[in-house]
Parts: structure tokens; sequence; C-alpha cells
């Protein structure tokens, strides 16, 4: 069964006006139609990786318990990356002590970071 379905559209790619023979057509032209489909993929692949990162790196409540961290659950605690942790130890802004090939930081120089005491 055939229709004659003329509805006047609106391209999402370019935003000119066309008429689309078919309720779903989203795009204008071929061309318009190709790079709608590359950003729709590009966005699909943003999200997948935006979950699995959210899954991956629950924040773990017994860090916020322990009194020496390691580097990585410093970064679960204050959120900042690994690299953050290494220059603030390198700038003398955060105390650390290494134990082997272990960097341990204590609950305290956290804390001491933050402290914005005035006086």
């Amino acid at each position: 069964m055939s229709s004659n379905i003329r509805i006047e559209k609106t391209c999402e790619v370019c935003g000119h006006k066309y008429i689309a023979k078919r309720t779903v057509t989203r795009s204008c032209s071929l061309n318009c139609a190709r790079l709608l489909y590359k950003r729709t993929k590009r966005n699909e692949k943003i999200e997948a990786v935006i979950q699995k990162e959210a899954a991956i790196k629950p924040f773990n409540p017994i860090v916020a318990q322990k009194e020496f961290l390691t580097v990585a659950e410093a970064c679960q605690l204050i959120n900042a990356s690994r690299w953050t942790i290494y220059r603030l130890i390198d700038n003398g802004q955060l105390k650390a002590a290494k134990i082997g090939r272990n960097t341990r930081i204590a609950r305290t120089a956290i804390n001491h970071l933050f402290n914005t005491d005035a006086s």
C-alpha cells in the first residue's frame, strides 16, 4: 500500500526546510543523513563511556574511615585525579610518605590541605 504523505520538516543538521515523504525522516539530503548518523554514533559512544566510568568508580565508604590512604583512595576522597595528588605532593602542599613502592597519605594531611583558617 503506498501513500502520498508530504510533510514539511526542518533538517536537524543544516536547518533547511524540506518536504519529507516519510514520518521518520530527519534530514534533507544524503550528506546531512551521513552527518546525522555520525553524530548519533559519536554521542552513543560518549554516553557508553560515561556510563562505564560511573559504574567502575563508585565511592567506597570505607575510605572515609581510614587513617592512612593510598593515592587512589585520596583521589576518591577529594574527587581529584591521581596526577593532581602527585602534583600536590611534589609542590609540598600535601605531605605523603613512601613505604616501599607505595605512597601513603595521612588523613590529617588531607584535612590540613582544606583547612582555610585566616589566622
